[in-house]
């Protein structure tokens, strides 16, 4: 779709977090006009359509962190709104298994946070984890009964039909170029020609920290793409498999681990790995962008990073290249599990932003305009850093950046729908 020469609000990415902004802007201020481009063809192209489709219970946050209590508001609304759109899903709840005594202590305090945060679990021993998942083996795991499926994709698809029925504009095909701050305007650059808008709000994900800076903004972290492959059960395997059969995380990084979920068509997915990407949008190994490698090269957070994680790095690598060791992370979980029973699958790209330290920011991470500014400057705001759970949180996080953005600004009266 053609992009309009003005718009009172810009959202720079179409996927699931910049289609809730868009939605969250247009209910609070319902006079605005909203336009939402994207480069790609499709809606929800990137992270948001490449991904195990899990709506989190919100286990693994700390409490009172933003991932915290925006999964769990998050969660409640998306499973509301999708009843109300006729979008399918399923609670089916997941285990997480610890295979050791010595993730036992792990497991307990994955419990106490969930505890703290408000979130139903329940202390499984052997006997009870068989009930759950037969063929899943650890010696003790977590049952979290509201862990949910969905299709993140068929989301993002009715989040627009929504934002268009409510007379906003989805150009796709519109490449993100650059903008420049004029007074109470902001000029935004894309190859279809300039948008002139008073609001913009920067949800580009794997793009997020070239927009804040190319706005003028500091987003005090780079992003680093990390490609999480998945492989499948196979047809004939996927009865191993009633839900979702997590490990124990390793506390140190914000990535869950190599675990089996089951989608809401049937499907069960294996994996994924976390690694680096040589591009942004890398999906395959042979997938390489010069300007993307010479960036992380020349970028001090990603070398700290790697002096840090480098046998944690080596470690996912060789899974990457080799199915029978992504296998035997697998059969720690299930054993029963073969090599004839995984079939390759697909593969998405995780926005990870990392501080200049070489550290792995884990919360949410928002950036721009505050509420108090002067009302003669063009409101910008960024969303930083928004990996999973941000699927999950989408709609939550889509009110936080409206707020942020339209400040004062007065809210719709009566429901949201």
């Amino acid at each position: 779709m053609t992009s309009p020469e003005r718009a009172d609000v810009v959202v720079v990415g179409a996927g699931i977090v910049g289609l809730a902004t868009a939605r969250a802007v247009q209910h609070q201020r319902p006079d605005l006009q909203v336009v939402v481009i994207d480069k790609e063809a499709t809606v929800g192209r990137h992270q948001s359509g490449h991904n195990s489709g899990v709506i989190h219970a919100g286990l693994y946050y700390a409490p009172g962190s933003q991932k915290a209590e925006l999964t769990r508001a998050g969660r409640a609304e998306l499973l509301d709104w999708c009843e109300r759109h006729g979008v399918p899903w399923a609670r089916c709840g997941k285990v997480v298994v610890a295979t050791t005594a010595h993730e036992i202590e792990r497991l307990d305090a994955l419990a106490e946070r969930a505890r703290r945060s408000g979130i139903e679990t329940e202390r499984l021993g052997r006997a009870g984890l068989a009930d759950h998942e037969p063929h899943a083996a650890g010696v003790a795991g977590l049952w979290v009964p509201s862990t949910a499926i969905v299709d993140f994709g068929a989301v993002c698809r009715a989040l627009a039909d929504e934002i268009v029925a409510a007379g906003g504009t989805i150009a796709l095909g519109t490449r993100f170029v650059g903008l420049e701050r004029r007074g109470a305007e902001v000029i935004v650059r894309t190859g279809s020609g300039a948008i002139r808008a008073r609001y913009l709000a920067n949800c580009a994900g794997l793009d997020s920290d070239r927009v804040t800076r190319a706005a003028g903004d500091d987003p005090g972290a780079s992003i680093l793409p990390f490609r999480g492959e998945y492989h499948e059960l196979t047809e004939g395997s996927r009865h191993l498999v009633r839900a979702l059969i997590y490990p124990v995380p390793d506390p140190r990084y914000p990535f869950l681990g190599v675990h089996l979920s089951r989608t809401i068509d049937g499907h069960v997915h294996a994996g994924p790995n976390a690694v680096l990407a040589l591009a942004r949008e890398g999906y395959r190994w042979r997938d390489l962008d010069a300007g993307d490698v010479r960036a992380m090269a020349t970028d001090r957070a990603a070398w700290r990073l790697a002096r840090r994680h480098w046998r944690t790095g080596a470690t996912e690598v060789a899974r990457s290249v080799s199915r029978r060791r992504l296998l035997r992370s697998l059969q720690r979980l299930v054993p029963a599990l073969e090599a004839r029973d995984l079939m390759a699958g697909g593969s998405g790209v995780r926005a990870q932003a990392v501080r200049p330290d070489g550290a792995l920011l884990d919360d949410f991470t928002f950036a721009g305009v505050a509420a108090d500014d002067p009302e003669g400057a063009a409101r910008i705001v960024h969303v930083v850093n928004a990996p999973s759970p941000a699927a999950t949180a989408s709609l939550a996080i889509g009110r936080v950046v409206a707020g942020r953005l339209l400040g004062s600004a007065p809210a719709r009266p009566g429901p949201l729908d």
